[in-house]
């Protein structure tokens, strides 16, 4: 597999993952409810800014296995691959489904930046996300860490924008078209899952090769 077709099996991942009705994404329509289009877009900004940050995390974490123990990082190829398979089965088997989301207390553009970004940046599953996928795709073979890292935290905010800027600017039509179409919500769900557990099995082949 090239570089390119890398970014583009991580860009697929990616918008699956982020387009699937999560906390993120009821905190934008949230404050957008409230505050309007400019702090919903606030909100985005600093989930923007969490979602460069865990990036940043797991090539470090990479780094740092490739200067201590070289062959952890297969073991963690394997080991995440296994992880996001389970998280697709979850994924399938579940139906997710959206009930009203109410709109958040009155604050600042400030307050809606920083609690943005702090929701993202303590996101348990957001560490175990990370470590599972970013193994994946952050290749030493495909040149410096710090640069494939750079383009995918370049990617990971770009896909936030303009996922979660769209509902920061609908508002009210965005919480009714997820609100409203349980069917939707469902089929979203369940096709992450078929990404996740395609990803992860060709990432996992992929990865057998280069041990050959």
């Amino acid at each position: 597999m090239t570089y390119v077709e890398n970014l583009w099996l991580f860009f697929v991942l990616l918008s699956g993952i982020i387009i699937v009705p999560g906390m993120d994404m009821f905190f934008v329509i949230a404050n957008a409810l409230t505050g309007g289009r400019r702090a919903g877009l606030s909100a985005t900004a600093g989930i923007m800014l969490g979602g460069v940050y865990h990036t940043l995390l797991g090539a470090i974490g990479i780094s740092a296995l490739l200067a201590i123990a070289p062959w952890l990082l297969n073991v963690m190829l394997f080991a995440g691959a296994a992880y996001m398979i389970w998280i697709g089965v979850t994924l399938i088997k579940s139906a997710i489904t959206v009930g009203a989301i109410r709109a958040a207390r009155p604050s600042s553009l400030w307050i809606a930046f920083r609690q943005g970004m702090i929701t993202c940046m303590l996101n348990p599953k957001a560490y175990l996300f990370i470590f599972a996928v970013y193994p994946q795709f952050i290749r030493p073979q495909y040149g410096p860490l710090w640069s494939q890292a750079l383009v995918m935290g370049i990617m990971t905010a770009a896909v936030q924008l303009a996922v979660y800027g769209a509902l920061a600017l609908a508002a009210g039509t965005s919480r009714t078209l997820i609100t409203g179409n349980p069917t939707a919500t469902i089929f979203i769900g369940r096709a992450a899952g078929a990404l996740f557990i395609g990803v992860a099995l060709l990432t996992a082949w992929q990865g057998a090769r280069t041990l050959n």
